[in-house]
């Protein structure tokens, strides 16, 4: 999936929020936290660490809706930092059990935000890349996701969310 189309539409989204909410201050700090919270949402949907529930996870749209939740914030940091030149969807070929994929996208979030390189940001997009596989999601749903979710973001904007 070629991701500059999202990265685009993003830059767009971003701008409209900056402007119409009147921000003029950095928020790169407050996209991050938002970042692990959508992260920690999108867990709490798939319920893969409730060893102690029998309930099984949320239906596939949610989880894949709070996916590109997460992807939005994703974006956007690459986008303050210039580190929105990335061509295609990661393929990440880790193996570990969805819980181990989350505290290892955390962690790398974390690393992130305390040394803004390239390499650590394209390691959390590694990380999203092994989610996504782990779930089944395909670059097709998570492009559909984000455009529809994307959407809903502007007519928030405009209702005063």
């Amino acid at each position: 999936m070629n991701i500059e189309k999202i990265f685009d539409m993003q830059k767009e989204l971003d701008d409209f929020i900056m402007k119409t909410q009147n921000i003029t201050q950095d928020v790169f700090r407050e996209k991050t936290l938002a970042l692990l919270v959508e992260l920690g949402e999108l867990a709490n949907e798939t319920r893969c660490f409730k060893f102690w529930s029998t309930k099984g996870p949320s239906a596939d749209a949610v989880i894949l809706e709070e996916f590109v939740d997460s992807i939005h914030f994703l974006l956007s940091l690459g986008i303050m930092k210039g580190f929105n030149d990335l061509k295609e969807w990661p393929e990440d070929q880790r193996e570990e059990s969805l819980t181990e994929l989350f505290l290892q996208t955390q962690q790398a979030i974390i690393v992130f935000s305390n040394d803004v390189t390239r390499a650590h940001y394209n390691e959390i997009w590694l990380c999203y890349g092994a989610i996504a596989k782990a779930l089944n999601f395909d670059a097709q749903n998570i492009m559909d996701a984000y455009i529809s979710k994307n959407e809903k973001n502007y007519d928030r904007q405009r209702s005063g969310y």
